[in-house]
């Protein structure tokens, strides 16, 4: 029997007690998700239900330049969240906007590597964009491949090739 067994680990209505690096360790984690919260674009924290102070808080951080004084401002978040009823939602909602936008890169990646074969293997690669994405329309995929190359030669500015990118997102994203 070691010396540690005499400490309960429960109470006596029979619920487990917090250690305190336990709750250390949550202060911590709730202050790094608010600070994550902080760094996030205006678009995406309108995703987050955030509630009254703590909106205004995330607001202000958001604002403050000073190093010091930011520090504090995202102490008081932490603190906030830690009171925050809604705790779980915001943690979900943060989630979600992380994996948007992670799928989003995925998606702008995709569409960068299809343009680039298109534009350098042809025919080829056209065949099998038209495989993997039967939707697409191949006449007007070609004319925009071949105003792309057109305008590659002759050293123009890339409007076709920003038409040619657009086209190929909007076919991947419908599929």
């Amino acid at each position: 029997m070691s010396d540690f067994d005499d400490f309960p680990s429960r109470d006596d209505d029979d619920e487990f007690i917090r250690s305190k690096t336990d709750v250390k360790k949550e202060m911590a984690a709730l202050q790094e998700l608010g600070a994550s919260i902080v760094e996030l674009s205006d678009k995406h924290i309108a995703r987050i239900p955030l509630e009254g102070e703590l909106a205004d808080a995330i607001h202000q951080a958001r604002g403050m330049k000073h190093r010091e004084g930011r520090r504090r401002q995202l102490q008081f978040v932490g603190k906030l969240m830690r009171k925050a009823e809604n705790i779980d939602e915001i943690r979900d909602a943060y989630q979600k906007t992380m994996a948007i936008g992670q799928e989003h890169i995925k998606v702008q990646h995709k569409t960068e590597q299809w343009r680039d074969q298109l534009l350098e293997d042809g025919n080829s690669a056209l065949q099998a964009f038209i495989a993997e994405f039967p939707l697409a329309d191949v006449q007007h995929l070609r004319q925009l491949i071949r105003n792309t190359q057109k305008e590659i030669s002759q050293q123009k500015p890339p409007a076709a090739a920003r038409k040619l990118f657009r086209y190929l997102r909007e076919v991947i994203e419908e599929a």
